[in-house]
């Protein structure tokens, strides 16, 4: 067979999002390490504390990078539905990371304002514009795996907060060359772990609710009773439990009354024309893939 002289390969878009986030843990271990070392030399905690959060950062890409290989094993014995909850799992450790993280640094930030420290300002900004341009490169590189991955999103929010501590990061080392604003670190350590709180705590409801097996909050639990009511045949639904095994995919169990009239003399073929009607419309008008019915006659209903 010809060939024209080139190989073509197709890259699973999988990989290459695993890619994307191997080159962002690596330019985040190595601005962690300059950071540490800036912030020691020009005696800023407000540079450490972004240290401290890039390392997050890293931390939190590795988490996501192992949640997505394990949630791509496909369903055993063990594990029914699969592995898909692990990213779900990842966000959540992320998540309170992100928050302890936090709380952490307004601790810090206190001691600092009752024992202020020299800072060399030159320092602070040099490294911290350099943090800068490594933070915004890993949010492009997370992006759009994060309108998709609650667990990557929980990794690009971490950038997101870093990049805005780098910037205020900048803005007090210049305050400090020009004025001697000496106090401006310890404040602005305040305002990033003010932030870092603020974003995680944000993200932190969505993620339990998930693992709670809560009613997606984009679905009206009525409406779909209602919706599997309303089909020919059904007489009422009741036991209804809808809920999220991962994020892209929701789950549904119901116990659904059938009227007599339609399943006389035991039609099974019209019993089974009602399911199939009933689980092409959740998935047509809930986006609900997975559905298990389970159909009971009038009068005769299950206790459980």
């Amino acid at each position: 067979m010809p060939h024209d002289g080139h190989s073509h390969h197709h890259v699973n878009p999988e990989q290459l999002g695993d890619r994307k986030l191997y080159i962002a843990i690596a330019a985040n271990m190595a601005l962690t390490v300059g950071q540490v070392v800036g912030g020691l030399f020009a005696g800023s905690l407000a540079l450490v504390a972004d240290a401290l959060h890039n390392f997050s950062d890293a931390a939190a890409l590795l988490l996501a990078v192992v949640a997505r290989r394990i949630g791509r094993k496909p369903a055993d014995s063990a594990r029914s539905f699969g592995y898909r909850r692990a990213e779900v799992i990842a966000a959540l450790i992320n998540l309170t990371t992100l928050v302890i993280l936090g709380l952490f640094l307004v601790y810090e930030a206190v001691w600092r304002l009752i024992e202020p420290n020299p800072i060399n300002g030159w320092i602070i900004v040099i490294v911290a514009g350099f943090a800068l341009a490594v933070d915004v490169a890993t949010a492009v590189l997370t992006y759009t795996m994060s309108r998709n991955s609650l667990n990557v999103k929980a990794a690009f929010v971490h950038n997101l907060a870093d990049a805005a501590a780098s910037v205020a990061v900048i803005v007090g080392g210049t305050l400090i060359l020009l004025y001697d604003w000496i106090w401006i670190d310890a404040v602005l350590t305040m305002v990033i772990a003010l932030y870092v709180l603020w974003h995680g705590l944000a993200l932190m409801p969505e993620t339990i609710h998930i693992l709670m097996e809560g009613t997606p909050v984009t679905i009206d639990r009525a409406k779909v009773s209602s919706a599997i009511a309303n089909v020919t045949g059904v007489e009422g639904v009741h036991h209804i439990h809808i809920w999220r095994i991962d994020e892209g995919k929701t789950a549904l169990e119901a116990h659904v009354v059938i009227d007599d009239e339609q399943v006389a003399n035991g039609d099974l073929a019209r019993l089974e024309a009602i399911k199939a009607e009933v689980k092409a419309m959740l998935a047509q008008d809930f986006d609900i893939g997975h559905s298990t019915l389970e159909f009971e006659r009038r009068g005769v209903v299950a206790c459980c």
